[in-house]
């Protein structure tokens, strides 16, 4: 059935078209990506020639890093990457879901806040943001006279390795970094005028709404939770992102019925068969 929707994608789309259902982005290959490269160039050296790639997005999440490393492959390849998310793509599947041309949702799809996993020393993964939000808590409620528990003392002391929340900061800098820099270049690159004014869109404006984006999704305190879904109408009016509605009714009626169908055949299926070369 997955192989089946992939082939009509394609062919809906005039492009490429890759499957990825997974948990972690980068679980078992990170460091290691080779495999993953050498299935994108096989697929793109599949006739028919195609300029364009599209990727069926599932994933909680994954390392920033290996992101990094899929788009710059995907890029390699294809000058258009268009990302469609049947059901959730979060933390840094969002990431990779902004480096794309397009990014088509409907209303049950998710995206969420930006908090990368991070590998601790000992050896779990942990949400960047989050452990470093509770450090900073921590340290805010200790200048406060008499308001912090000798155990959370203990804990500042004990509990928090300075290496590893220089590596969280690091991470959390990077996933901003990134966004910012795929948003003006890919995502942006054809807004011309703004919605509502039709002010001519300058440079420095895509980057500054780029910022804000990636700023809006670092923050924990707005989204509360590492794995907390951003709906699609959340992002257009209070993240100010522009999603295409592979639900609505329009001039690109004849595409979006087609997604509609390719994502509800997959919807079918309890367990997704196909797999991507561009995770983990």
């Amino acid at each position: 059935m997955v192989a089946v929707a992939i082939t009509k994608k394609e062919k809906l789309f005039d492009a490429s078209a890759l499957f990825q259902a997974e948990s972690v982005i980068g679980e078992e290959f990170t460091g290691n990506t080779h495999q993953r490269d050498t299935s994108i160039e096989q697929r793109h050296s599949q006739p028919p020639a195609r300029r364009k790639l599209v990727v069926l997005l599932t994933t909680t999440g994954g390392y920033i890093e290996v992101v990094q490393r899929i788009v710059a492959t995907f890029r390699q390849h294809y000058s258009l990457v268009d990302f469609i998310i049947p059901n959730y793509a979060y933390s840094a599947g969002t990431v990779l879901a902004m480096s794309g041309d397009s990014i088509h949702m409907d209303y049950y799809s998710r995206l969420g806040p930006i908090d990368p996993q991070v590998e601790n020393q000992r050896g779990r993964q942990v949400p960047a943001l989050g452990y470093l939000e509770k450090y900073n808590a921590l340290i805010e409620k200790a200048k406060i006279p008499g308001a912090i528990t000798m155990p959370e003392v203990q804990l500042l002391i004990q509990g928090f390795d300075q290496a590893e929340l220089h590596q969280y900061e690091q991470a959390r800098e990077l996933s901003i970094a990134l966004l910012k820099e795929w948003l003006v270049r890919y995502k942006f690159k054809n807004w011309k005028k703004t919605r509502t004014r039709k002010l001519k869109v300058t440079k420095q404006m895509k980057i500054d709404r780029a910022e804000a984006i990636a700023r809006d999704l670092n923050d924990t305190k707005k989204w509360h939770v590492h794995g907390h879904g951003i709906a699609m109408e959340v992002l257009d009016k209070d993240v100010n992102l522009q999603i295409d509605d592979f639900g609505e009714k329009n001039e690109s009626s004849a595409l979006n019925t087609g997604i509609q169908r390719i994502v509800f055949r997959l919807h079918d299926k309890d367990r997704y068969e196909g797999s991507c070369p561009c995770g983990g």
